[in-house]
């Protein structure tokens, strides 16, 4: 039996919650030339994976009963009677709470608005509603997954300046694009379990063959998407060569997923979707911090506090 910590650990969702915070880290630097100012930039990433860690935990609440019948999440804490109910919410509200303080008082009210907002459009909208309601769940959730670089630039910024708010919300519509790729390639996989807990998946509402395409059609989508931060001279040709290559093999993943060799091919599919989004966001960051500074530019330095 896994001890208490390890349950509530669990609880947090931590390697999606790393995912989110990595990409709020570069939604941070690219909003500033140089480094981005300490105290904004800890207490805007702390901030944040509280708050991610507070709707990780509401989600496991809610989708309790779904967990159970699922092969891939019924060894969680709260099915497995690991921890009961009512610890689950207090420890959620707890880091909610938490969340929030931090971000009113030691970064800005804009993060803290924005990151409240996209808590409850995948703790509450989301899960407690639309992933029981619609096989398009996915897609309109998707937005308030897709949030965390903008919370990361407005973590910095406050969302004062000219370009803030296009190119964060760029940040936000590659994520956007991502995610029914990624998250469908999954279902496909999983749509047993789906079925099982009546959730109604694309895979399970309109067949394997039509997730297959809509997969391919968001990845071409996806794609494009990745082409603008260089088209608008956000980033360089070192994160565009990234994006590219990076691009033709998700486009290579989703164009075979029509015809698989083998039913594992839509689970590596989903692997290498989560590959895929870390290493463009980690060109996009090397693009715009460590290609300069190798280059010898000036102001490479963390800002004032202010």
């Amino acid at each position: 039996m896994r001890s208490q910590v390890a349950q509530y650990w669990t609880l947090t969702k931590p390697r999606v919650v790393a995912l989110i915070v990595f990409t709020a880290l570069v939604g941070m630097f690219l909003a500033v030339p140089g480094l981005p100012p300490l105290q904004e930039s800890v207490f805007g990433l702390l901030g944040i994976w509280l708050a991610a860690a507070s709707a990780a935990a509401i989600n496991h609440v809610l989708d309790q009963r779904i967990d159970a019948v699922m092969a891939r999440t019924h060894d969680r804490p709260l099915p497995t009677g690991g921890l009961r109910t009512s610890q689950a919410v207090a420890f959620a509200l707890t880091l909610g709470i938490a969340s929030m303080a931090i971000l009113v008082l030691l970064v800005n009210v804009i993060c803290a608005l924005l990151t409240f907002a996209s808590l409850i459009g995948y703790a509450i909208v989301y899960t407690g509603y639309l992933k029981r309601a619609t096989p398009q769940n996915i897609v309109i959730g998707g937005i308030a997954g897709a949030a965390p670089p903008l919370l990361g630039w407005s973590a910095v910024t406050g969302m004062q300046g000219e370009w803030d708010w296009p190119h964060a919300l760029l940040l936000v519509l590659i994520i956007f694009l991502w995610t029914p790729p990624h998250f469908w390639a999954l279902a496909i996989f999983r749509r047993e379990d789906y079925a099982k807990a009546m959730i109604p998946m694309l895979p399970v509402t309109h067949g394997v063959t039509y997730t297959r395409w809509q997969i391919l059609f968001y990845t071409v989508l996806l794609v494009v998407a990745t082409m603008l931060p260089r088209v608008i001279e956000m980033s360089g040709n070192f994160y565009l060569g990234g994006a590219i290559v990076l691009g033709a093999v998700f486009l290579w993943y989703a164009w075979k997923l029509l015809d698989p060799p083998d039913e594992f091919f839509a689970m590596k599919t989903f692997q290498y979707s989560i590959v895929y989004l870390m290493a463009l966001f980690a060109f996009l960051l090397l693009d715009h911090w460590l290609m300069p500074f190798l280059q010898g530019a000036p102001g490479m330095q963390f800002q004032p506090v202010g």
